[in-house]
C-alpha cells in the first residue's frame, strides 16, 4: 500500500531493500525507533534532513488510516 509511493520506496539497490522515505536513504524503521525511544519527530528530522516532516506526517496519517480500516 505504502511500498514505492511518494512516502516509502523499497528497492534492492537501495539498503539491500529495506524501505526507506522516498528519495531518501533513510529507513522508515528509523523513525519509529526514534518515536519508541521517546524522541520527537523534531529530533528525528534534525538527525535526517533528507527527510521532510510532511513526509512523516503522511506516513503517520496513512498509517493511522490502514490501521482504522484494518480495525473497522
Amino acid at each position: 500500500m505504502l511500498e514505492n509511493s511518494s512516502i516509502i520506496s523499497k528497492s534492492p539497490e537501495i539498503m539491500g531493500g529495506t524501505p526507506v522515505f522516498a528519495g531518501t536513504r533513510v529507513p522508515v524503521e528509523t523513525l519509529f525507533d526514534y518515536l519508541k525511544a521517546g524522541e520527537s519527530i523534531d529530533d528525528f528530522l534534525d538527525g535526517f534532513p533528507s527527510v521532510t516532516q510532511e513526509q512523516v506526517i503522511e506516513l503517520l496519517e496513512e498509517i493511522g488510516k490502514q490501521i482504522i480500516r484494518i480495525v473497522a
